[in-house]
């Protein structure tokens, strides 16, 4: 933690120098000393120290100032520290001004210059307002803070990104807390017009950034180190991860491009349950900086954000094009970019998507939903386990399927379900439209029995109705089904034939694609089973294959 601030103003130099002195003397090894040769620089200062989310401990100001007195300062300055210790500064002719300002804006103390000798007549009476501000300090928040709106499509997305990195942030919501309005006041950010304002230790601020802004800032790679690799990955979810690390560590130099976040779709998990040797779970962001640690350890260079456009065959590379212009060449590589949530085709969904409607779990806003009651489109695990993290938070949570649990969830989600009181299971329920301004504010869910409609009031929906592969880019480079799914190994052979185009003596790997040295993994693999469990043992296959091809090449 950064030392607490000793504010001292005064618009004489000479005293101003000896004051700081004599508390840089007895404080400076616990209190960072900042002085201002006047009120207004003072207030400046103050408003950088807010910014950079350092804590004033004591003020120390003349009364008699020009422009600015010490009582006026010090009604200013307990807007933005209201906490910290206050002293005066007088002169004799002003004891009456500072017995006036112990009643108008509690000051703790005033002091009669000269104050020597300091040991007797300035520490002892700064010890004792110094331990008692300590006795009641609680060390600030150390690290980004994100300042925006809750029903903000782009401050959902950097909480998004930055939890969904593992960077720890504190978020201020402007229509609840009156800090967040100061800090963009202070940021000269233009009110609301300008969200999200994200803050970060050092005092510099981003107003409304990209990911790829952020990801900078806080030191993620974003480009590779060099040129070529016998090795590229793309997508860093649980195939990725296990293909990364098995592949470097046996020697392949091996780089992984993610577009959001390590962990892929089971990252935003609250809770795996069913993964072999964790018998009490573990979260999907426990399990992707686990596997993000392990990688790392072996060599792999981890690109995020980042996003493969277009791959070009040029025997035997093959080169990526980046989203920034930039390529990368390698000799294998393996497509594993997992699958998204299916958008849900209702009225009104374009305009709130973020604003209170969300695709997938979405634990960030876990929080904000306390006291509300949450509404969850989908049946299967992933639906399941986002209803049981929102119970701990929510009033109520009401699962809207169209078909009983039994057909797409665990067993041991079911019971889970049917053992928590908040959760309502809607068997037989669709939405049929959702309402809202600019935020979410109602939903209209039909019972596709009876085809009755209901509108209901929510501020929270989130989507869960199966998933489409991120596989657009890859179209007339591999060959895949009509819903974008890659085929590989055997679904590739008709009719005893290798795919058009295959150049090689022999049938494509087992998790190879229609072009020699392109694989794949994971979701986005035709006929894959949707488990992280498997997705993992398919990352690792994957890197036996790789080596018989490399071996050829």
């Amino acid at each position: 933690m950064a030392k607490p601030v000793i504010l001292t103003v005064d618009d004489d130099p000479d005293v101003l120098q000896t004051v700081s002195r004599d508390l840089r003397h007895q404080y400076g090894d616990r209190f960072r000393i900042v002085r201002a040769d006047s009120g207004q620089a003072a207030l400046d200062a103050l408003q950088q120290l807010k910014l950079r989310n350092e804590f004033v401990a004591l003020f120390l100001v003349d009364q008699r100032m020009p422009q600015m007195s010490g009582v006026e300062f010090l009604e200013q300055a307990l807007d933005m520290y209201p906490n910290s210790k206050r002293a005066l500064l007088t002169a004799y002719a002003d004891t009456d001004a500072a017995i006036r300002a112990i009643n108008s804006i509690q000051i703790d103390y005033y002091l009669l210059k000269p104050w020597d000798p300091p040991e007797e007549r300035l520490y002892p009476i700064l010890d004792d307002l110094l331990d008692d501000w300590f006795a009641s300090f609680r060390p600030p928040f150390e690290g980004i803070r994100v300042v925006g709106n809750r029903w903000s499509p782009l401050s959902h997305q950097v909480k998004d990104f930055l939890a969904r990195n593992q960077v720890p942030y504190q978020w201020l919501d402007i229509e609840l807390e009156g800090e967040a309005t100061q800090l963009v006041e202070y940021a000269e950010a233009d009110g609301k017009q300008q969200l999200p304002l994200v803050l970060f230790p050092d005092g510099s601020r981003l107003i409304q950034p990209s990911n790829l802004a952020i990801a900078e800032k806080i030191g993620l790679q974003t480009q590779a180190e060099r040129p070529f690799y016998d090795l590229a990955i793309i997508g860093g979810g649980p195939a990725g991860l296990a293909a990364a690390v098995y592949g470097a560590s046996e020697g392949l130099s091996t780089v992984m491009i993610e577009r959001q976040a390590p962990g892929g779709q089971a990252g935003s998990s609250s809770r795996i349950e069913n993964y072999l040797g964790f018998p009490v779970g573990l979260s999907g962001v426990d399990l992707a900086r686990r596997a993000v640690a392990q990688a790392r350890r072996f060599g792999v260079e981890i690109l995020t954000p980042q996003e493969v456009t277009a791959v070009q065959i040029t025997n035997p590379y093959r080169i990526l094009h980046l989203a920034d212009g930039s390529e990368i060449s390698c000799h294998a590589l393996l497509v594993a970019t997992g699958v998204a949530y299916r958008k849900l085709d209702v009225p009104g969904m374009d305009q709130l998507c973020g604003a209170g409607v969300y695709y997938g779990a979405a634990m960030t806003e876990a929080i904000a939903c306390q006291g509300e009651t949450v509404y969850i489109v989908g049946g299967a695990n992933s639906a399941g386990q986002a209803a049981m993290h929102f119970s701990k938070y929510a009033l109520e949570v009401v699962m809207l399927v169209r078909s009983p649990l039994t057909k797409s969830m665990s067993q041991y989600l079911i019971d889970q379900i049917e053992a928590t009181n908040n959760i309502k299971v809607c068997v037989g329920c669709a939405v049929e439209e959702v309402k809202g301004d600019k935020n979410l504010e109602a939903i209209v869910i039909k019972n596709i029995h009876t085809g009755e409609s209901e509108t209901v009031e929510a501020a929270s929906l989130f989507i869960f109705i199966g998933a489409m592969p991120k596989t657009d880019w890859l179209d007339g480079v591999v060959e895949r089904d009509e819903r974008g799914f890659i085929l590989t190994g055997p679904d590739l052979i008709r009719d005893g034939k290798p795919p058009k185009g295959w150049n090689q003596d022999r049938s494509p790997f087992l998790l190879e694609t229609s072009v020699p040295g392109i694989f794949a993994a994971g979701d986005a693999r035709y006929n894959s089973v949707k488990r992280v469990a498997s997705g993992v043992g398919e990352g690792s296959i994957a890197v036996q294959f790789i080596h018989r091809y490399l071996s050829k090449v």
